[in-house]
């Protein structure tokens, strides 16, 4: 049996000729099927024994041949879908962090304080938009000199190694500084803070970088009350944000989020998919069954729309949801997950 699919290569190519190399011979360049110049696409058709075939693009310059940065592609040739990739030559491996941008604000009595992280290859190949996950508690996401007692979510480090394992699309992350967490995490302060996430925070995001800005490619996570949070918002915008992510959440505190899942209108929020999580024994773990029990009822499907996970011993702290931030990032950029629904997954 032999397995066949498609690639597509987009790259703003200014001289020369882009052609793959693979598995089958690393030696001898795969000359693209079809190209389209003004576009800057390349297409290869390709073929193998096995459902998945190990590739690299390369820009070929007379006798010289240049090969594209970071690890190997992977292209699942069993789905028969097209892949889109968007190779770089000249980036490095390692995204970059923005410095901290101060976006103003006049729903909340402060200015927005954000720090986002930029993929590797974003400013060399800008042909190339991105999805997007809004992340809560900042501060504690990418620089320990910053976060919580020296602890932070490894966010960047964890997102280049699963690129390296051909695992997710690239993503845009903002890390969104709290101000007074316990009010603005909580109800009714989560009222405004929403508010000023969806009027001001993401216009800011999509004017000034290169995102997918539609609902399928939006994100939110947090931690905590950052989960309390996470969830309020969500739901309350399941036109924005497609995707829920709420680990260790604080469900119960301060909110009515149990009464608003019991209340609310559930067509219009079928399409959100949402993960909940927790440590065991405490780490807010029956609150966060409670919340998976009371979703359930309302006709989310586990395993579908709904996904819910508990990790024995796990600790409630920035340690314990790096190591499982994995799980949540697989849901929501998935290349496989991308291939399944038909859509084109952006390497």
């Amino acid at each position: 049996m032999s397995y066949s699919g498609c690639v597509e290569v987009v790259y703003p190519l200014s001289k020369g000729d882009l052609v793959l190399r693979s598995e089958c011979d690393w030696s001898s360049d795969i000359e693209p099927s079809w190209v389209d110049r003004k576009l800057r696409r390349f297409r290869f058709d390709l073929a193998h024994e096995r459902p998945y075939l190990a590739f690299k693009p390369c820009i070929r310059l007379g006798d010289d041949l240049h090969w594209s940065e970071g690890p190997n592609k992977l292209a699942l040739l069993s789905t028969q879908r097209r892949h889109r990739i968007y190779p770089r030559f000249q980036s490095g491996s390692k995204g970059a962090l923005t410095p901290v941008r101060i976006i103003p604000s006049t729903i909340l009595d402060r200015d927005h304080r954000v720090r986002v992280y930029i993929p590797a290859g974003y400013g060399e190949n800008r042909l190339k938009s991105y999805p997007v996950l809004y992340m809560h508690d900042g501060r504690n996401l990418f620089l320990p000199q910053e976060a919580f007692e020296g602890k932070e979510w490894r966010v960047d480090e964890n997102l280049e190694m699963l690129d390296s394992m051909n695992l997710i699309d690239q993503v845009i992350v903002v890390g969104l500084h709290a101000g007074d967490r316990e009010r603005e995490y909580t109800s009714p302060g989560y009222e405004s803070y929403g508010r000023a996430l969806v009027e001001e925070i993401k216009p800011w995001i999509d004017l000034n970088f290169r995102t997918l800005p539609q609902r399928r490619w939006t994100g939110i996570m947090g931690s905590s009350l950052g989960g309390v949070v996470t969830l309020f918002v969500a739901w309350q915008w399941p036109e924005i944000f497609a995707n829920a992510s709420c680990l260790s959440s604080t469900f119960g505190y301060q909110d009515d989020l149990l009464k608003r899942v019991e209340e609310a209108d559930i067509s219009r929020r079928r399409h959100l998919r949402i993960y909940l999580d927790s440590g065991w024994p405490g780490d807010n773990y029956e609150a966060t069954l409670s919340m998976a029990l009371a979703l359930i009822e309302r006709g989310f499907r586990l395993g579908n729309n709904l996904f819910h996970f508990a990790f024995p011993n796990a600790a409630h702290d920035e340690s314990a949801w790096s190591a499982r931030f994995h799980l949540p990032l697989q849901l929501f950029a998935s290349k496989l997950r991308r291939a399944y629904l038909g859509t084109l997954p952006q390497a």
